[in-house]
């Protein structure tokens, strides 16, 4: 038998046993017996090490007064679900463009606000905090935005508005602090809806600086150059409805790969076959003729089903989603002939024709992956910032020999 690429089926065999529950179920194929506590810790272990978590987030769960969604993880969730519709297709809305270069998305929270307004002569603004030591290393930031939902102003009427937000470093302590111009969106008093600013310029300086929270302070003036008061503008803040606080999103390009492959992913060590003195009969190919490699009742290389089930593992208090996906896993024959369906490289073909002839020294052709895509998950990490990520190569579209 050919052999099984070591991660899927592995998974397979121990994710098609797991316990019941809602939600969609893998195929009635699969082997079903419960998996112990120790099984299932090492495959929580493996799995992890797959999606690229040194451990399991335990995001803080919301308080019961505060049961509605917030902002950032429903605007996470139309990411989630334009990634997951097609990863290879850019789309064609800004959001959809940056998600094709994307293999990380984070939103990251506001934890402070403050506001200062101390006199009709004296400058308006509102500053926020964003907590970055969760940003993993090796990642490079490919676009940041940070979104304040408008309301309509009652108390300027038909007047232009210039919305500024700039960087807040502060170099050193008890020191003024120094501002950077990031961007400026120009739009009316009037207006409601996402206000989506351009922060991509400050992710220089914060990826240096991982052990330090981005303060961004926001600016509004009138057409006149006179200062707004960010609130009367219509600018919601953190006493805003959840579903309307503001928050910061992140796209992230992978720089490097990561260090460690997780065990299971380790190729297997192939099966060496008996050293066998005989030669094949002169008048006949083994592989070809007799019953015993002949192709009646043979399975030959294909996909099989293999569902990977997070609720089942216990992970829905952190993963949002899926609940699950179907992985796939490559099974069956590769022997002599290779059938057009089997999707047999040239080399392939070759390496049968001579295990023919030298089944000691030369194995069969390997039923493998010929087209892997990716999938997403979205997620909490433990301190509650909601990430995407896409994970290539983990859905098996074929099989073939190899």
């Amino acid at each position: 038998m050919a052999a099984r690429p070591g991660p899927l089926w592995l998974l397979g065999l121990a994710l098609c046993a797991l316990g019941g529950g809602p939600g969609p179920r893998p195929p009635h194929s699969c082997p079903q017996r419960p998996l112990g506590a120790r099984e299932r810790r090492d495959m929580q272990r493996e799995i992890l090490a797959v999606l690229g978590l040194p451990g399991r987030p335990r995001p803080r769960a919301p308080p019961a007064t505060a049961r509605l969604p917030a902002s950032a993880p429903l605007f996470m969730l139309d990411l989630y679900h334009a990634m997951a519709g097609d990863d290879d297709d850019d789309g064609g809305g800004a959001p959809e463009r940056r998600l094709g270069r994307a293999d990380l998305v984070m939103s990251f929270v506001n934890m402070v606000e403050r506001d200062r307004g101390l006199g009709p002569q004296e400058p308006h603004w509102k500053e926020f905090l964003f907590d970055l030591t969760q940003i993993p290393a090796g990642e490079a930031v490919t676009a940041a935005e940070f979104r304040i939902y408008k309301v309509p102003s009652t108390h300027l009427l038909n007047t232009t508005l210039h919305v500024s937000v700039f960087e807040v470093v502060q170099e050193h302590f008890n020191r003024e602090s120094d501002l950077f111009f990031l961007d400026l969106q120009t739009l009316q008093a009037g207006d409601e809806g996402w206000l989506v600013l351009d922060v991509t310029a400050a992710s220089d300086r914060w990826l240096l600086n991982r052990d330090k929270d981005l303060g961004l302070r926001l600016c509004v003036e009138a057409e006149d150059g006179h200062s707004v008061d960010p609130g009367l503008a219509g600018l919601l803040g953190q006493r805003a409805p959840r579903s309307r606080q503001p928050f910061m999103v992140t796209f992230f390009r992978a720089t490097s790969s990561p260090a460690r492959a997780p065990r299971a992913a380790r190729p297997l060590k192939r099966r060496q076959p008996k050293k066998s003195n005989e030669l094949p009969h002169p008048n006949k190919l083994p592989g070809i003729f007799d019953d015993r490699h002949g192709s009646h009742g043979r399975q030959v290389c294909r996909r099989h089903e293999l569902y990977v089930s997070f609720q089942d593992l216990g992970w829905l208090d952190w993963v949002i989603a899926p609940q699950g996906y179907s992985a796939y896993y490559c099974e069956g024959e590769c022997s002599f002939p290779l059938d057009s369906c089997m999707n047999a490289t040239n080399h392939a073909i070759l390496q049968s024709l001579v295990h023919l002839m030298k089944p000691d020294t030369v194995p069969k052709a390997c039923c493998a992956p010929t087209k892997l895509s990716a999938t997403s998950v979205l997620y909490y990490d433990s301190s509650n910032n909601v990430i995407l990520r896409k994970h290539r190569n983990m859905v098996v579209k074929a099989c073939g020999c190899h």
